[in-house]
This record gives C-alpha cells, sequence and structure tokens, in this order.
C-alpha cells in the first residue's frame, strides 16, 4: 500500500493580502500560480517543512499559524495541506528564487484575477474564511469576501501535477 506523502502549502498573509506564486517550471505548469510550499521531508513535522520549504522559495522567515482545514488529491500518493502564514518582524520581502519567476500580493477583490494550477483553486477557496475574518495571520486583517463562480468550481480538479517540488 502506498503511503501518503504530504506537500504543504503556504496562505502567506500580510495586510490583508495573500501571496500568489507564479511557477515558472516545469514547463506544463509555467505561467500558472500557486500557494508556495512543497514537499515534507521525512521526519519532518508540516509546520517546519512549510517555514523551510518558504524560506528556499522566497526567501523569507515566517512561522505557520493555522491548518486550513481540508486536504486536496495531487497524482497519487500525494496530498496538499495548506496553513496560513505570516512573516516574522525583520523577514525580507519574500522574492521569486526557486521554482517561480513572479510573486503578487492578491486582495480580496483580485483573488480570482490569476490562473491558480487547478488543485489550488479548492485550497484558496478554503483559504478565504481565514482571510476574511483575519484569522490565521497573527494580525489584523482586512475584511474581505471571495466567491469563487461556477466556472471556477468546475475547473478545480485536481489533475495532479506540481512540478518537481510540488508533485
Amino acid at each position: 500500500m502506498d503511503e501518503t506523502i504530504v506537500v504543504v502549502g503556504g496562505a502567506l498573509l500580510s495586510d490583508g493580502r495573500l501571496l500568489a506564486a507564479r511557477r515558472s517550471a516545469p514547463p506544463e505548469l509555467a505561467g500558472r500560480w500557486e500557494l508556495p510550499g512543497g514537499k515534507v521531508e521525512a521526519g519532518e513535522a508540516p509546520e517546519a517543512a512549510l517555514v523551510r520549504e518558504l524560506r528556499e522559495e522566497l526567501g523569507v522567515v515566517t512561522e505557520a499559524v493555522e491548518r486550513v482545514p481540508g486536504e486536496w488529491p495531487l497524482r497519487a500518493p500525494y496530498v496538499l495541506r495548506v496553513w496560513t502564514a505570516r512573516l516574522l518582524p525583520g523577514s525580507d520581502d519574500p522574492e521569486p528564487l526557486e521554482d517561480h519567476d513572479e510573486l503578487r500580493w492578491l486582495t480580496p477583490d483580485e483573488i480570482w484575477d490569476v490562473d491558480w494550477l487547478d488543485q489550488d483553486v479548492p485550497a484558496v477557496r478554503a483559504t478565504l474564511p481565514h482571510w476574511a475574518t483575519g484569522t490565521g495571520t497573527g494580525t489584523e486583517a482586512e475584511t474581505g469576501t471571495g466567491t469563487a463562480t461556477e466556472a471556477e468550481t468546475a475547473s478545480a480538479s485536481a489533475d495532479g501535477h506540481r512540478g518537481e517540488r510540488r508533485p
């Protein structure tokens, strides 16, 4: 029996905005957007993996704040789990260091302006209640709402492609 491998995604929230990262590789994912993160290594706690992955991919010092309820299938045996996260005081601004070529801080009104990877759509949708209420960030966040359209809901299939670091 295959053991599930967890891929952590970071809903990095700051000043009422969510960070989205545009993939630069592999070619079939390039140009699409995701919540940054990556695979949990053997013996590593998911929260520690998230902090490590955000440091490697974005050059930031963060802390995992709260697990977003849910689990989203990627290609077997991988599953995506998401945590809200926040930048720690003194952290540098995020930069696309690894696997990404652009970052965008999205307000609630802009959340669906980017072309999210299909498997990230339901995960992003699940972060909205945390974002809108300011929970999970450790700071007061701006209030906002995000409602997916039926087309977005229909496109949220778990196609299982996450690239080298995010299977």
